[in-house]
């Protein structure tokens, strides 16, 4: 699906003062349920790279933001039906209805119809096009 990386949500990986590899993470959201997942998944691939002891710390300032998922990973969203956030400090439409590019067919009128998705990351759209619901990434 998309990677951490293209998330932005990987900071940096390298050796720490002590030369043991570190991974730095930001969470998208505080209190991401999905972070003691990612921590040992990242913790696994270290240690199939052949570093056992590298180990995964959370950077939570600055906090993590929207701008920071590549272009790449916006495409990868759409691709997995799941709208890209829009860019942050991007005008306000003066239409309403019209907002995320829905996945499935292109209509940007769209709608909330939950702020609560699967996810503390996303909400819940529907296309007024092809009457379809799909996550949305929350603009952070």
């Amino acid at each position: 699906m998309v990677s951490l990386g293209a998330l932005g949500v990987i900071r940096s990986v390298g050796p720490a003062q002590d030369g043991v590899i570190e991974v730095e993470i930001t969470p998208t959201f505080l209190g991401c349920p999905a972070m003691p997942e990612i921590e040992s998944d990242i913790r696994d691939v270290l240690a199939a790279c052949g570093h056992p002891e590298g180990r995964v710390r959370q950077v939570l300032s600055p906090a993590w933001s929207s701008e920071w998922i590549s272009a790449y990973g916006r495409r990868k969203l759409a691709e997995h039906g799941i709208a890209p956030p829009a860019p942050v400090g991007a005008p306000l439409p003066l239409r309403l209805g019209t907002g995320a590019p829905c996945p499935n067919c292109g209509c940007t009128a769209t709608r909330p119809q939950s702020l609560f998705g699967a996810t503390r990351c996303q909400v819940i759209v529907v296309c007024t096009g092809c009457k379809e619901t799909f996550p949305r990434f929350r603009t952070v």
